[in-house]
Parts: structure tokens; C-alpha cells; sequence
């Protein structure tokens, strides 16, 4: 009977890791089909000729590469501000006795909760006003207003399980505040720090909303509203070219996450651990 169970779990459990992985199979596969089977009735699986020419004029017919530039400098620079602030915010709120405290963790929790959509009107005569509307450090500028407060809020709960003893010695021994956080904090809060940084990463290169209302320029666009804007229309859509523009943007979220992974679990219990 246990073995009937385990069978049956592990069933379940492919059928669901299957059928959330179809999707990208199907996704790879359409994107080295000849348009000619896209089409056929009825539909093939795998394809008969394999060819990688959409990739090819993807990259050398399209402004593909430019929105990659700029999906990479954006969710690269909206990460390391977003993890600087939030890691000094959190170490100020744990560690730091002060008035309102608990009430302001908790008002930056709340604007988490708020919808982004009540933002981009305030956002956008901020960015106006401040010269650096449709440019991608507005970008910048909106996706940190809603990706530091879950960040930050993350990033508390890391440091609220570190210690305060590990610190206070490194303080006895003549380390300056500066220096225990440096030698002492910063490496417990490794792994949240990474994961945080993941969760920044994923959330500014996938977002659509704000790169749609706050930039219409090509020479800021990312990846989202870049593609879209350059292969869906009112009367057609590019489902090859779209394919491929698909997998090529999931390839820097795999890479980010295979690398990252291994810090992830290899800081897990890292906090619990005194040297």
C-alpha cells in the first residue's frame, strides 16, 4: 500500500510538473518551425524542418538587441538600488530603537498592498517634473517604488533572525557599527539578500504596466512592451518571430535563477551557524 501511494504521488506530481512545462516546450518547439507548419492541420508536435532563421531575424531585423539593453541595465540597476535601500532600511528597523517604529514597517507593508495602477499618474507628473520622463531611469525611479517595500519587508524578517549577540561582540572587540555590519551582518544576510535581489530582478524584467504608460520611445523601451509593440497588431501577429523573442527573454531569468540558486541553498541555514 505505501508503494501504491508513492506511485500515485509521483503521478501527480508529473502530471503537474508536465503541464506546466508544456507550455514552454511548445513555446521552444514553435520557435524553430518553418511558418509554413505554424498552421497545419492537423498540428505536429516536433517540427519536420527545423530552422532558426526567426532567430536570426529577430537579432539582425528587429530592435530586439536594444530592448534587451535596455530590460538588462534596468532590472540590473532597479536591483542593486532596491537591495542597497532595502538592507539598510531593514537593519534600521531591527536594530534601532526608535518612536514609530513598528508603525512605519507596517505603513511600508501597506504600500506594497496598494494596486500599481493608483501610482502612475503621481509617478508620471513626478518623472515629469524632475526632467526624466521616458527615459529608462524613470523606469528605475517606478519599479523601486513598488518592489522596496516587499523587499524591504523581506528583508527585515532575515535580519530580525540574525543575533544581536554576534554583534555585540564584534562591537566589544572594537569594531566600529559600520564594521559589524559589514563583517558580521552582511554575511548572515546572505541568503536574504540574494533572494531578494532574485525577486527584484524577476519583478522589474517581467513588468509591463509601467514601461507601457511611462515610456514610448524606442531608445528606452524594454523587452515587454518593446516586443509587443514590434510584432502584435491590430491585423497581425508575428507568432514565429514572437516565439523566439519569447525564449530568448527567458534565457537571462534561467541563467540569474541557476546561478543564484546555489548561493540560495547553500545560505539556508547559514544564520543558525556561529563561527
Amino acid at each position: 500500500m505505501p508503494t501504491f501511494k508513492k506511485i500515485l504521488f509521483n503521478l501527480f506530481a508529473w502530471s503537474i510538473v508536465l503541464a506546466v512545462a508544456f507550455p514552454l516546450f511548445w513555446m521552444l518547439v514553435t520557435s524553430v518551425k518553418p511558418g509554413f507548419e505554424l498552421f497545419r492541420r492537423p498540428p505536429t508536435i516536433l517540427p519536420e524542418t527545423w530552422t532558426f532563421e526567426h532567430y536570426w531575424k529577430l537579432l539582425s531585423e528587429t530592435n530586439f538587441l536594444i530592448y534587451f539593453r535596455n530590460s538588462i541595465i534596468l532590472s540590473t540597476a532597479t536591483t542593486l538600488v532596491v537591495v542597497a535601500v532595502a538592507t539598510l532600511g531593514a537593519f534600521s528597523l531591527v536594530r534601532f530603537k526608535y518612536r514609530g517604529r513598528e508603525s512605519l514597517a507596517f505603513l511600508v507593508l501597506f504600500t506594497y498592498l496598494l494596486p500599481s495602477v493608483v501610482l502612475i499618474i503621481p509617478l508620471y507628473l513626478l518623472l515629469v517634473g524632475l526632467g526624466v520622463s521616458n527615459t529608462i531611469f524613470s523606469l528605475v525611479i517606478a519599479y523601486t517604488t513598488f518592489a522596496l517595500p516587499y523587499a524591504l519587508w523581506l528583508l527585515r524578517s532575515f535580519m530580525a533572525g540574525i543575533p544581536e549577540d554576534l554583534e555585540s561582540a564584534a562591537l566589544c572587540d572594537g569594531a566600529t557599527r559600520m564594521g559589524a555590519f559589514r563583517d558580521v551582518i552582511l554575511p548572515q544576510l546572505l541568503p536574504g539578500i540574494i533572494s531578494t535581489a532574485l525577486f527584484t530582478f524577476i519583478l522589474s524584467w517581467n513588468e509591463y504596466l509601467y514601461a507601457l504608460v511611462l515610456v514610448n520611445s524606442d531608445a528606452s523601451r524594454p523587452l515587454t512592451t518593446g516586443v509587443m509593440n514590434m510584432l502584435i497588431s491590430s491585423f497581425n501577429i508575428e507568432w514565429s518571430l514572437l516565439m523566439a523573442a519569447s525564449v530568448m527573454m527567458s534565457v537571462p531569468l534561467i541563467i540569474v535563477f541557476a546561478f543564484l540558486q546555489s548561493y540560495l541553498t547553500r545560505g539556508f541555514g547559514a544564520g543558525g551557524v556561529k563561527g
